[in-house]
């Protein structure tokens, strides 16, 4: 096998990897967002009981105490 015929060869199976990667980092991706609609949704839950049960400012939207 000459030179250039491994080196062909080399870049196909490099370019199969990335092709695999990228669609592995768009499946990430996705779920990433799908979480992260998730958690707004139950802070805003979480922010709406706390007020329901007469808390002044939802946990949510204060500050941690070493700031």
């Amino acid at each position: 096998m000459d030179h250039r015929t491994q080196l062909e060869e080399r870049i196909a199976h490099l370019t199969r990897h990335v092709d695999e990667l990228s669609e592995v980092v768009a499946r990430q991706q996705s779920e990433l967002d799908r979480l992260s609609r998730r958690v707004a949704m139950l802070m805003a839950r979480e922010a709406e009981r706390e007020l329901d049960t007469g808390g002044s400012i939802p946990l949510a939207d204060q500050k941690p105490p070493h700031w």
